[in-house]
């Protein structure tokens, strides 16, 4: 389809092709060049201000005579435009694709085409590289604190005339800009609007933590309930492919990471290393993953079982049992190793980056030596409990990773009371907390699983080729 000659034909041929009243980030400036209407659309990030202002001020300098002694678009370009990469284009298609790589489009009235000017400046330089979602393969930027190059990260990877940046402002006092980024016509309208609706009755002052305080104050039921109903990420890839699946990503001003909605349990499975290797290799690394992370749950309290001899193994695993006495009873030392572990953790967040191997080696070699040695931990429950935290970093959710903490710690202190039996009552109670739990859009916590939906099931439990996944 052809553009027109007519000044208000074209901005409403554009407007009915792009979400310009939704998206903040889709800029329009009319402005007059020789008398004639005209209008610029560009996206807000990646325009060079300094190139921008000085086409501007040679426009305005054109008379109306001037103007009109040029015939065609092609004409003005040539005596007119003076920045290199420039052209007239007449397909409504082409203009609308130009504009969301990331090109300025212009039209003067009089003219049936648009002038392209490309005057793109890309954020990558600005980019962070993601510390926690690491993968060998794939992109190395991040996202950063500003949300206007955020959203450039995703516009270059989906340039969808419904990728929709809606614009929110949250914080009586702060008015930060929280942005709803999803294609139009894919993302559920029921979860959009329950998200909307979420973001007008916050009540805070400020967000002050970003993102952490917007998720506060929009879930207000979930405060004795571990389990993530959000999933973060820093990697623009992982944000684009959920857009195109149909979730909705919050992107929040000064965080460097966004939150994707809605979020159940078999969304924390997949993870990006999956999808930048062979199928065979992604699926055996998602299997490993999601086995490892089941076993973290159950290892130690299953061990606390058979030592306890409340299940019954084979005399072939009495390798296993500590062999020499040990004063403090087993559950105890697993409970204050939990602890023990999670005091490594923080001192090490707060240990400078030179002092990371000094600390490590404390931490890791010294204590875990001596405490055997005066006979606080047997060598089992260290060399365990060391296994079962090298099994969480798997799992690149921290938030994850601590519900599966909390629940092994349910099952340890349930099976060292109550023996067998207490471990299977800790199992049901913890999928009764799980069946109950319900997503910020009102879905099933266990979605695809209940309700059933094999084609979603399959895409989360199995890696199956990319044109087979909605990517």
């Amino acid at each position: 389809m052809n553009v027109s000659s007519n000044y208000q034909e074209n901005i409403q041929l554009i407007h009915s092709h792009l979400a310009i009243d939704k998206s903040f980030d889709i800029v329009e400036r009319p402005f007059v060049v020789g008398g004639r209407n005209s209008v610029l659309y560009f996206l807000n990030g990646f325009i060079k201000d300094n190139i921008m202002e000085e086409i501007l001020k040679s426009f305005f300098k054109i008379t109306p005579e001037t103007m009109n002694s040029y015939a065609t678009i092609n004409d003005f370009i040539n005596n007119e435009v003076s920045h290199v990469s420039v052209k007239g284009e007449t397909d409504l298609d082409k203009i609308v694709l130009a504009l969301l790589t990331g090109q300025t489009i212009m039209f003067i009235e009089g003219y049936p085409a648009f002038v392209i000017l490309d005057l793109r400046t890309y954020p990558g330089a600005d980019s962070s590289k993601p510390e926690k979602e690491k993968t060998l393969r794939g992109g190395r930027d991040g996202f950063i604190e500003k949300l206007v190059f955020n959203c450039d990260f995703i516009r270059r990877r989906i340039r969808d005339p419904r990728l929709v940046m809606e614009i929110h402002q949250i914080g009586d006092v702060s008015k930060t800009d929280v942005c709803l980024a999803f294609i139009d016509g894919v993302a559920d309208k029921k979860v959009h609007d329950l998200i909307v609706e979420s973001l007008s009755k916050v009540d805070i002052k400020a967000l002050t933590l970003g993102d952490r305080s917007l998720l506060d104050t929009m879930c207000t039921n979930n405060r004795f309930n571990p389990l993530p109903k959000v999933r973060y990420t820093e990697r623009p890839d992982i944000a684009a492919a959920h857009i195109v699946e149909g979730k909705i990503i919050v992107i929040v001003d000064n965080s460097p990471n966004v939150m994707i909605l809605p979020t159940g349990v078999f969304d924390f499975l997949q993870n990006v290393n999956d999808y930048y290797f062979p199928v065979f290799t992604g699926n055996y690394l998602r299997i490993i993953r999601n086995l490892v992370m089941i076993s973290t749950i159950l290892f130690t309290p299953i061990y606390l079982l058979f030592i306890n001899g409340n299940i019954f193994f084979s005399s072939f695993f009495n390798f296993l049992k500590p062999q020499d006495y040990f004063p403090i009873p087993m559950l105890y030392q697993f409970i204050l190793l939990e602890f023990a572990m999670d005091l490594l953790k923080l001192a090490g967040l707060n240990t400078p980056s030179p002092l990371g191997s000094t600390m490590s080696l404390i931490g890791g070699l010294i204590l875990g030596e001596y405490t055997i040695k005066t006979g606080w931990f047997t060598n089992q429950a260290v060399l365990y409990m060391a296994v079962v935290t090298m099994g969480d970093f798997i799992q690149p959710s921290i938030e994850m990773n601590f519900a599966v903490k909390f629940a092994r710690m349910i099952l340890l202190v349930l099976s060292g009371f109550f023996g067998f039996w207490g471990f299977i009552g800790g199992i049901i109670f913890i999928f009764i907390i799980m069946a109950s739990t319900k997503t910020i859009a009102g879905d099933k916590y266990f979605y695809p699983l209940v309700p059933f939906n094999w084609q979603k099931l399959k895409g989360v439990l199995f890696r199956t080729r990319i044109s087979n996944d909605v990517q």
